[in-house]
């Protein structure tokens, strides 16, 4: 079982994810970041990969699609915060 980042490792884990577009959501212990495609095929199309390394991960973004633009949020609702499954998911997400 994953356990939430500790303030020891919070650094760490979230500032190259911060460097790289993330940002805190405010109000919670998540991370968000929109990714902007040129038209909806590739956006879907990243959403099909993510899905499938989220799937084989065993973690499920929050995200929300509109035409060439996917908003994801990341949060680990089982320990209540973020965890580094979060941090493993958004280094895939953006590798893709």
């Amino acid at each position: 079982m994953t356990e939430k980042l500790s303030a020891e490792t919070r650094g760490p884990v979230l500032d190259p994810l911060f460097k790289n577009g993330w940002a805190m959501v405010e109000g919670r212990d998540a991370i968000t970041k929109t990714y902007e495609f040129d038209d909806f095929v590739e956006a879907f199309g990243w959403m099909t990969r993510a899905a499938i390394w989220a799937e084989k991960w065993g973690h499920h973004p929050e995200w929300e699609n509109v035409y060439n633009k996917v908003v994801v949020t990341m949060t680990t609702h089982d320990v209540g915060g973020l965890s580094t499954l979060d941090a493993k998911l958004a280094r895939k997400m953006d590798g893709l």
